[in-house]
């Protein structure tokens, strides 16, 4: 293992012994005890069960194209379980899909429709999991134009008020608790409203995201003349209601409101918590649940650089692995882009700041389940775990960073000013450290260390999130007449 200069408690535990295999564990003890890790993110927080009715009828909403403005798309499109919770594309695909039906790499934009079609994908950034909904306390989104103004470890962000967008990214609202449940809650108001994700080009007429809210409340009430469901599929959700709220006899108006939908699909996403994997069963005293390679890896990830780690948990804290906070990382800059000045760049935090020191600014992900939650990075520019661990070792690499590794059909057309929009977001990288503004530094690590990190990352999967029988709970029933009637998607994977 190539180690760099050496201080504090690795030269102690070098002196007492070296870095052999029988000091792999009191070393990761002595760097765990200092970070106060239990292994245990969920420990005190309040998670749905899926089987509880509030998030079987979320389910039933998160895989009905009845949200969809078009009704061509639903939210398991971008986040199926037997994706990680997202859908393996570097960049997502929602509304004019060739097949609607298909979701993930086979998933293909029509050549014809009114989203700007360009050849490649129409959605800016890579899909964030939804597994583990229930950890966050802060933010939602890559550039946390969510947030909790006053969070409270375990809350999930249902304590106090939530800064949320108005009708634009950076025109800043604030929503009560009594407005919405939680984060996630919050989160599941928004991607109806986006052209190019739910809610499609149609319906000129709705010019205000609450519109397109209220409209798709009217659709599955049947209310305001609103005609777009038969008979039986408005008895349907009314009965998909009363059994998600436990109340029988309550109409359709006291039930299917904006605020009993966005909470159901929470409770569904909430419900979604992998976290038995093993490095827990390592921390709580199985020794042997994670190997000599990973152990190694977990040392250089929570050494210091004056220990000779990466120093990875500055960022990926506590046993969340994040820290809710939007660092420059100088990912390369790849698709559309997004920003408020028509260029191909991802502005990031800005957008939603209008500060131009925010430029290039990303939440930090969480790395429970990385294994299985690619491709990386806020637009999906790595798609190997191995490569992004590679670019946070060192970040100047990106200069180099090659498109061609990317698999998804047509991305290769939205990559012409990646070289040129990347070097920008490292420029911003160095001015950061220069000024003090990142911690991060880089070094220079070998393909063994990476190789280590990467093991350990992969001790964070918790098994069910690679097994669909597993899985399978998370997923509806389509051999049923509600099924058919609620429109719910079956995903061709």
């Amino acid at each position: 293992m190539k180690r760099l200069a050496v201080s504090g408690m690795a030269a102690m535990m070098l002196f007492f012994g070296g870095c052999g295999d029988e000091n792999l564990d009191e070393e990761i003890s002595v760097l765990t005890q200092r970070y106060g890790l239990t292994g245990d993110p969920a420990e005190g927080r309040d998670i749905p069960s899926v089987t509880d009715p509030k998030a079987e009828l979320g389910m039933k909403l998160f895989y009905s194209k009845h949200l969809g403005l078009d009704m061509d798309v639903a939210c398991v499109s971008c986040h199926h379980p037997y994706l990680g919770g997202g859908d393996a594309l570097s960049l997502p695909i929602g509304v004019e899909a060739v097949d609607p039906e298909v979701v993930g790499p086979g998933r293909l934009h029509k050549d014809t429709g009114k989203s700007y079609y360009d050849g490649g994908p129409t959605v800016p950034r890579n899909t964030p999991s939804t597994f583990n909904a229930a950890l966050f306390d802060r933010t939602q989104f890559w550039d946390a134009r969510i947030e909790s103004i006053t969070p409270v470890k375990g809350a999930n962000g249902s304590v106090g008020s939530l800064l949320v967008p108005g009708n634009s990214d950076y025109d800043r609202i604030l929503w009560a608790n009594g407005e919405v449940s939680n984060l996630p809650a919050a989160q599941a108001n928004f991607p109806v409203t986006s052209p190019q994700e739910m809610r499609g080009f149609d319906h000129p007429s709705l010019t205000t995201k609450d519109a397109v809210r209220d409209y798709l409340v009217e659709r599955l009430r049947g209310a305001n003349g609103n005609s777009d469901l038969n008979a039986s599929a408005l008895s349907a959700w009314l009965q998909a209601f009363r059994e998600g709220f436990s109340d029988p006899t309550a109409d359709a108006a006291t039930l299917i409101t904006r605020k009993n939908i966005t909470d159901a699909i929470a409770e569904y996403e909430r419900s979604q918590l992998f976290v038995d994997n093993p490095w827990n069963r390592y921390l709580n005293g199985e020794r042997s649940a994670i190997s000599d390679e990973a152990k190694r890896g977990a040392i250089l990830f929570f050494s210091s650089y004056e220990e000779g780690g990466a120093n990875c948990v500055q960022c990926h804290k506590g046993d969340f692995f994040t820290d809710e906070q939007l660092h420059v990382m100088a990912v390369p800059q790849i698709g559309r882009g997004k920003n408020h000045d028509g260029t191909t760049e991802d502005y990031g935090r800005e957008n939603v700041s209008l500060d131009e020191e925010d430029r290039y600014r990303f939440r930090t992900p969480t790395l429970l389940n990385v294994e299985v939650t690619g491709p990386w990075g806020h637009d999906g520019a790595f798609v190997t775990l191995e490569a992004m661990v590679k670019h946070m070792l060192k970040p100047e690499t990106a200069a180099d960073y090659d498109p061609n590794t990317l698999f998804q059909d047509g991305i290769l057309v939205q990559c012409e000013d990646t070289k040129s929009n990347t070097q920008h977001a490292l420029e911003q990288l160095e001015r950061n450290r220069a000024s003090g503004v990142s911690p991060h530094r880089s070094v220079d690590f070998g393909d063994e260390e990476v190789r280590q990190i990467v093991a350990f990352l992969k001790t964070l999967t918790d098994p069910c999130v690679k097994e669909r029988s597993c899985l399978q709970k998370w997923v509806p029933d389509y051999d049923t007449n509600e099924s058919k009637l609620l429109d719910l998607l079956e995903a061709k994977l």
